[in-house]
């Protein structure tokens, strides 16, 4: 926006002062002579035909101004966050079996892999691959694979997804990495199932788990923490009797035993630069019995261990405790599938996933969206309040230059014609990567509704009422010199015809190479430039019979002094 505005700032500056001195010094001995202008006569005449009549306007206008406010509607496509971007660059999640150690996943699933993608890596086998990583944690792995033509990145997905499922009782999936997106963010939905019993919410996880993969064919679906109760875990319950005996309470047993685990925090220190906690730890044990042997100093029973004040079960719980503002929570993370929009990928989620999960959660549970759904929820928002502000200030803007809100009014009552433009537009880019781009031997990418784009419709805004501007100001212009309104917008039409194609068509061709021209990265701005050349295209043909349509209204009456 600060470029555009500076742009403009400077080049009206330029056209005031330079291109005035310059065209006295160098156009002084040329002949003006438009050779052209039986083409601007001819047009003229056609566009006053057109709107010869009060019928033919009316016409004219009900369809100018209705139609297209029907087809955006109709044709509109689905709305995104952000464009994924061409990124050399697909990432693979992998959630072993519960229980598993690092030494056992390297060696029965990161040898595997590893054995698997050697012909890729050698160039035995397409794609060929450049360089891949594979990092194994006790709570899941991850991998990234390049390729070394960025061109056939994506061939890598069906490829690493039929590697992953060969590995038994574990949830694995491959997706391309996102330009904008951070590590394993992107077009993603987190679906939170919260309530206060963890059993249930598990049961409601595990049904919409299934549920998105039905409903959602190629998604990726990724449970936190995870879908069953299969950690290792030990539980330590309080003996009432024997901790009063000994001189404690529960909240003073509590933290002996948080001491033993991860560490209870006691204090802090501050350095005079920087403040750090003071945590309390006891050594380090390996065995549940070891722990339960440790010996603990009490008030009244002298030295005991452990096991005399707690009594310790060994069970199964999660990975991990997730709470979401204070409440237990187990989230479903949906990846959009390749080629379809954020939006409609929300709207499946919330059609025939949430009723799925709902049906199993209690009274108490709830059932939220947040990841990128959330952010996009919060950018159409936004961008609709920025587009309204637009208009808004355009309204005005246009009111105080013409000192009229009429005249405003009909400068912008061309905008729908513009915003259908910007949609046809990318229907139609839509349309040739689906059916065309197969044929030439390329992946499709369909263009979606995502921010980058809505800029463009934006940006749209201030092109399209330049040529609306030059046709009332011309036309009032006439009528204040005693001119009737009918050879006014005649005359309007003459001599703005050729300024106002000249102007469309420089918008037009320095756009065309963002929408035309393959190559790494283009996708991010092909849906903002469709807009601007289709919205510039079909404005600029109908606001050629639109406003004069609209200046003609009344022409038998006295025109304005």
């Amino acid at each position: 926006a600060l470029a555009i505005a500076a742009a403009i700032i400077f080049s009206l500056i330029v056209a005031i002062t330079v291109l005035p001195t310059t065209a006295m010094s160098w156009l002084s001995r040329l002949e003006m002579k438009d050779i052209h202008s039986h083409w601007w006569e001819a047009v003229t005449r056609w566009i006053m035909s057109l709107t010869a009549t009060p019928m033919r306007r009316g016409l004219w206008i009900g369809a100018l101004v209705s139609v297209p406010v029907l087809l955006v509607v109709l044709l509109r496509p689905d709305a995104d966050y952000l464009p994924e971007g061409n990124r050399n660059l697909v990432f693979a999640f992998i959630n072993p079996p519960p229980g598993q150690n690092i030494d056992t996943v390297e060696k029965e699933m990161g040898q595997v892999i590893a054995t698997k993608m050697q012909p890729y890596l050698d160039g035995e086998a397409q794609p060929k691959v450049l360089n891949y990583f594979f990092v194994a944690a006790a709570r899941g792995m991850f991998m990234g694979v390049r390729t070394v033509d960025p061109d056939k990145t994506s061939e890598l997905l069906p490829i690493l997804n039929g590697i992953l499922r060969d590995f038994p009782d574990t949830i694995g999936f491959a997706f391309r990495a996102s330009l904008f997106g951070g590590f394993g963010e992107g077009r993603k939905i987190n679906v939170d199932i919260q309530g206060r019993d963890l059993d249930v919410i598990l049961q409601a996880a595990v049904t919409g788990f299934m549920a998105a993969r039905q409903a959602l064919p190629g998604a990726s679906v990724r449970p936190f923490p995870g879908l069953d109760l299969a950690e290792p875990e030990l539980r330590l319950e309080p003996d009432e009797r024997r901790i009063a005996e000994a001189g404690w309470d529960r909240a003073t047993m509590a933290g002996v035993v948080r001491a033993l685990g991860d560490g209870l925090y006691v204090g802090d220190y501050f350095d005079g630069e920087q403040r750090l906690d003071i945590i309390l730890r006891a050594e380090e044990w390996r065995t549940p019995e070891d722990l339960m042997a440790i010996p603990l100093a009490t008030p009244d029973a002298g030295v005991l261990p452990l096991g005399e004040l707690v009594r310790l079960q060994r069970t199964a719980g999660p990975q991990e405790l997730r709470r979401i503002d204070r409440r237990r929570t187990v989230t479903l993370q949906v990846g959009a599938p390749e080629g379809m929009s954020l939006e409609e990928t929300l709207s499946i989620v919330k059609e025939k996933v949430a009723p799925a999960i709902q049906d199993v959660l209690p009274e108490d549970g709830e059932i939220r969206y947040t990841g990128t759904a959330d952010k996009l929820e919060t950018a159409l928002r936004n961008m609709s309040g920025t587009f309204a502000l637009a208009i808004t200030l355009l309204y005005l803007l246009i009111s105080a230059l013409f000192r009229s809100f009429r005249d405003s009014l009909l400068v912008l009552l061309v905008i729908p014609l513009a915003t259908v433009g910007g949609v046809i537009a990318l229907q139609l880019v839509n349309l040739w990567a689906q059916y065309v781009t197969p044929l030439l031997g390329m992946l499709p990418t369909l263009q979606a509704m995502d921010l980058l784009t809505m800029i463009g419709f934006v940006i749209l805004l201030g092109l399209v009422v330049n040529n609306a501007i030059l046709l009332v100001h011309q036309t009032r212009s006439a009528e204040r010199e005693g001119m009737p309104r009918r050879q006014a917008v005649e005359q309007a039409v003459r001599l703005r015809l050729r300024p106002i194609l000249m102007s469309t068509l420089t918008s037009i061709f320095g756009m065309l190479p963002l929408l035309l021209m393959p190559g790494a990265g283009t996708e991010l701005y092909r849906g903002m430039a469709a807009v601007i050349v289709g919205g510039m295209s079909v404005s600029t043909v109908f606001t050629l019979i639109l406003l004069p349509s609209l200046l003609r209204i009344g022409e038998n009456r006295p025109a304005p002094v």
